[in-house]
């Protein structure tokens, strides 16, 4: 349990440090590439997190969940897809034995 604890808290610190770097570009006026430079991190990762984070709370929320529900129908519609891939050999193969 603790470990998990642990994840979620380095999970929001980490969420935290990117909403900071982007709204030293954002807000700050500074140009991307020196923001990059002074975090050690990639212009591409800024580039990426300015992107997600760049977003009002609500709006990123909003996309958010329409990517989790996008991610669930997706895994949904390969299972029933393998179900139906099944039952169709199935009902092959009772068809030629039977007949």
């Amino acid at each position: 349990m603790s470990g998990i604890r642990r994840r979620y808290e380095w999970e929001a610190v980490h969420r935290e440090f990117k909403i900071a770097a982007v709204k030293q570009v954002a807000q700050g006026g500074h140009p991307a590439s020196e923001v990059a430079a002074r975090l050690g991190i990639s212009i591409h990762s800024l580039y990426a997190w300015t992107k997600r984070y760049g977003v009002p709370e609500a709006e990123r929320k909003a996309i958010d969940a329409q990517s989790d529900e996008m991610r669930r129908l997706k895994a949904e519609l390969k299972r029933v897809t393998e179900e139906r891939d099944i039952l169709t050999k199935a009902a092959v193969y009772f068809a030629q034995t039977s007949g």
